[in-house]
């Protein structure tokens, strides 16, 4: 197949439209709707459905497009690693990691990467899906679970706890829960449990509600539960990461916890030598070692 015809194909179907890909490719919407007609016949096969609201793959353009995103990736990353063999740390790296990581924890450390490399662009990519690392779909992912790709290069970096916090307002209003027994006079607020990646807060969720929480808020993420934690409205199943940065929070119930959930740094084996990919691992690396510092100091005082 014709190399030039596939790249327009490529961006017929991402665009959806003749005209929109014409913009992108720099081309004339009848140059464009030629190349594809010339692909369709070499094929022997009808590519797109035409309607008057633009282009609807058919099933085997459907195929084609799987085989040209998945070049276009493939390409992207050599691009990348071309790039990388350059002696400074610059361009763009996407970052993949949960929204409640990515909000409360990594977030506010990047100014300290930045004033390492302000040449470097980051886009953080805050979801609880699971991004595919080998389709380009992220360069590197902080995951609470360990990746179970075999051509990743992965580090364990920190093992975190599901534990139970309240602000010290709220505890002034509604008193400290002396024993677990006494969870079922407050509110709950807690990571809804159908989310994904949080099967240890669920199992610690459903443990509490064993003892007839009446009152709970469900949230979607950790940043949602901080927030209505910090504004004095229950008892909050969070990551124990959160006492170092936020002091206000207060400790309810140490005996209660969940078990250890994993946190491992992520990326392709195709990237092994990228110096954007080096200087994020060695960064986040050193922010978990002052973190650990800063919890085992806090332990022994």
């Amino acid at each position: 197949m014709d190399w030039d015809k596939l790249r327009i194909f490529h961006a017929v179907a991402d665009a959806g439209s003749l005209t929109h890909a014409g913009d992108v490719l720099h081309l004339s919407q009848s140059a464009v709707s030629r190349q594809v007609r010339a692909l369709e016949e070499s094929l022997n096969a009808t590519l797109f459905h035409r309607h008057a609201r633009g282009l609807i793959l058919t099933e085997q353009g459907e195929l084609l497009f799987d085989a040209t995103r998945a070049m276009a990736k493939r390409l992207d990353a050599a691009a990348a690693r071309i790039r990388d063999s350059e002696e400074e740390v610059f361009g763009q790296l996407r970052v993949t990691t949960t929204i409640g990581l990515g909000t409360l924890w990594l977030a506010p450390r990047l100014p300290k990467l930045y004033e390492q490399y302000p040449d470097l662009n980051i886009e953080l990519m805050l979801e609880e899906r699971v991004l595919d690392l080998p389709m380009r779909e992220a360069d590197v992912a902080i995951r609470m679970k360990e990746p179970s790709q075999a051509d990743l290069i992965r580090k364990k970096l920190m093992a975190v706890r599901m534990q139970l916090f309240a602000s010290k307002e709220y505890l002034e209003m509604n008193g400290m829960p002396a024993a677990i027994e006494d969870i079922g006079e407050h509110r709950l607020i807690c990571q809804n449990t159908n989310s994904p990646q949080v099967g240890a807060s669920s199992n610690l969720v459903g443990h509490l509600m064993t003892y007839d929480v009446k009152s709970t808020l469900m949230v979607n993420n950790y940043f949602g539960v901080l927030q209505a934690v910090a504004n004095h409205l229950g008892i909050g199943v969070l990551p124990n990461y959160l006492s170092q940065d936020f002091p206000n929070l207060v400790r309810v119930l140490p005996d209660v916890q969940s078990v250890e959930v994993p946190v491992y740094l992520a990326y392709p084996e195709e990237l092994r030598h990228s110096k954007r990919i080096s200087a994020f691992r060695d960064f986040v690396q050193e922010e978990i070692i002052a973190y650990r510092k800063q919890m085992k100091d806090q332990s022994v005082s």
